[in-house]
């Protein structure tokens, strides 16, 4: 592999995204002395005092525009959902419990808490990746759905 093959590959999306999402944390911790994880962030908006609302929504909103504002740049790539709406609701329920039982979910455990050197973090983001990893070959592989 050559320079020119790594600059015109996925590696820069992925370095930059990683890098991207990295700054982000760090700045909203820095700024804000607030974990940027979005289970947290979302619950709090259904509970949260009145005063407390207008950030959460600003940050929620600025992830729902992020496609937009990177479409302005370049076509976004095609999705392809090949999960049916049934399994797509179990999916969400599930994800929804484990972050219950987490305290948190994979941006919260994952981005922040490891680079925070959190070991409950780590413990949540390795269960999460071994679920994950699961999931997949059972459903892939045994099951194949």
């Amino acid at each position: 592999m050559n320079l020119s093959d790594f600059t015109h590959s996925p590696y820069i999306a992925g370095l930059s995204g990683g890098l991207l999402i990295g700054i982000a944390a760090a700045l909203f911790v820095l700024l804000n002395g607030r974990i940027a994880g979005i289970s947290g962030i979302l619950g709090g908006l259904l509970q949260a005092d009145k005063g407390d609302k207008l950030w959460r929504v600003m940050f929620l909103l600025g992830m729902a525009a992020a496609p937009y504002v990177y479409q302005i740049a370049t076509d976004l790539p095609a999705a392809t959902i090949e999960a049916g709406t049934v399994q797509l609701i179990i999916a969400g329920l599930m994800v929804g419990l484990g972050t219950s039982y987490a305290s948190g979910c994979t941006s919260g455990h994952g981005v922040c808490g490891i680079s925070r050197g959190s070991m409950r973090s780590i413990v949540a983001t390795l269960t999460f990746m071994m679920a994950g990893f699961i999931t997949v070959y059972l459903t892939r592989h045994l099951i194949g759905l």
